[in-house]
């Protein structure tokens, strides 16, 4: 059998998930990905508005529900979700 029919996928590193959470926000907010880090705050650093927030979490859900069936952000959470920290420690709980 091909390689790619069995491939199978470990549990998510935090590392990774940062990355994936920098990509993904990068993409929405047409914005280098470099210029993303931990601590930075969705609204007040990287200016990111609700739609942006919405658009991040329907991204993430898509991108990780291939890896963790039934991956979601739930919407009572997300307004705990203030910094690309809590995002990335947000996922990682739920999926590493």
């Amino acid at each position: 059998m091909p390689a790619e029919t069995h491939v199978t996928h470990g549990p998510i590193g935090r590392d990774e998930i940062l990355q994936i959470v920098r990509d993904r926000l990068a993409d929405i907010l047409e914005i280098d990905p470099g210029s993303i880090s931990e601590g930075q705050s969705f609204v007040d650093d990287l200016d990111a508005d609700s739609l942006a927030l919405i658009e991040l979490v329907e991204s993430l859900e898509e991108e990780l529900s291939d890896r963790t069936v039934g991956f979601r952000i739930e919407d009572e959470d997300l307004e705990d979700l203030k910094t690309v920290r809590d995002a990335v420690d947000y996922v990682h709980s739920r999926v590493g």
